[in-house]
């Protein structure tokens, strides 16, 4: 009897913040401050050597953004039960805050070096207030155009799942409750089991969460694999490589198993003599690499139907929406056998 597939937990909520802690965007936020630096250092009012001017602003304005985004890592998770309206509010908070201690750290020292006098440090820190708080400003509406573009990305992407999921193949449908009526009084076990695996397979596609982790969704291709594997018997032969433990990332749902229902239909259902199925997981550098490979027909088959490649299209988009553009599929034809390759970063 297969065993039916535990309820998932509610993933958190991607917040806006989320983004802030990738490579690019801290990069982005050290070269904004560096410019900034160097705007302030040629401003025309000040007077001496501007390389230890811009020497100082840098260091301000680095320990200012730095900072700003170290105290927004150790509220992320507050920050991510609120709405983003309250999540702007406080990062422009937060910047103004740190802004204001690095200031009053960096005007202790500077004077003691001679760089600045007791007269010049409240217009100082006024003019350096009103400035953190203008690019705070800017900061916050272009990130928020960025975000609400990507909402809408992610959204189009989830529709498109929807399509996927209201799409799930009438035929397969019914050439597995035709199996499952032909095994209910020769092999009744078999039969338990098939309806046990279309019904997680069909509880998994039509209200399952946007996300689950890769050995959920491994788990969905195996349910998939033995209900088909009921169907053509010693047509189809599959080979599964895959570490113990799967690792520990989240995928979008149904996204393998699309896949290897491509490679059941294309490749095993048109050839009388079936063919070869390999489904196997690795672990790339700062990459898992999902391989799912399977024999092309004879020359001369004729091939079921052309056949939609949704699946394809919405698995290779969702995960790239998912990953930033990090992660990707790709198809390609060796040694007469289509491979299809799913990267997922790390």
């Amino acid at each position: 009897m297969a065993a039916s597939i535990p309820p998932m937990p509610e993933k958190p909520t991607l917040t806006p913040l989320d983004t802030l802690w990738k490579a690019p965007a801290i990069i982005w936020t050290i070269l904004a401050g560096e410019g900034l630096a160097i705007i302030l250092a040629l401003a025309p009012e000040h007077i001496g050597n501007r390389w230890v001017l811009f020497g100082a602003l840098s260091l301000m304005v680095q320990w200012i953004s730095l900072s700003a985004l170290g105290a927004l890592y150790l509220l992320r998770n507050p920050l991510s039960r609120l709405p983003p309206t309250w999540i702007a509010n406080i990062t422009l908070l937060v910047l103004v805050a740190c802004n204001l201690l690095v200031c009053i750290a960096s005007w202790w020292v500077l004077r003691s070096l001679l760089l600045i006098s007791s007269e010049n440090w409240l217009p100082t820190l006024l003019r350096f207030t009103g400035i953190v708080i203008t690019f705070g400003l800017l900061g916050l509406a272009a990130f928020q155009n960025h975000w609400r573009a990507r909402q809408l990305a992610v959204r189009a992407k989830q529709a498109e799942l929807e399509a996927l999921q209201a799409r799930i193949r009438p035929h397969f449908l019914f050439n597995t409750l035709n199996t499952g009526a032909a095994l209910v009084h020769q092999r009744p076990e078999d039969a338990e089991r098939l309806l046990l695996d279309l019904a997680d397979l069909f509880r998994a596609a039509l209200a399952g969460p946007q996300e689950i982790p890769l050995a959920e969704e491994i788990a969905l291709s195996r349910r998939y694999v033995e209900i088909e594997a009921l169907r053509f018997g010693e047509r189809m032969r599959v080979h599964w490589e895959l570490p113990s433990p799967l690792p520990q990332l989240q995928v979008p749902t149904l996204s393998i198993q699309p896949l290897v229902e491509n490679a059941i239909h294309h490749g095993i259902e048109p050839s009388p003599e079936g063919g070869e199925i390999r489904i196997s997981v690795a672990q790339g550098k700062q990459q898992i690499i999902v391989t799912i490979e399977n024999d092309l027909p004879a020359a001369g088959t004729r091939p079921l139907r052309n056949g939609h490649k949704v699946g394809l299209k919405s698995t290779r988009a969702r995960i790239q929406a998912m990953t930033n553009g990090e992660g990707d599929v790709v198809t390609r034809i060796e040694n007469g056998r289509h491979i299809t390759t799913v990267t997922l970063p790390t």
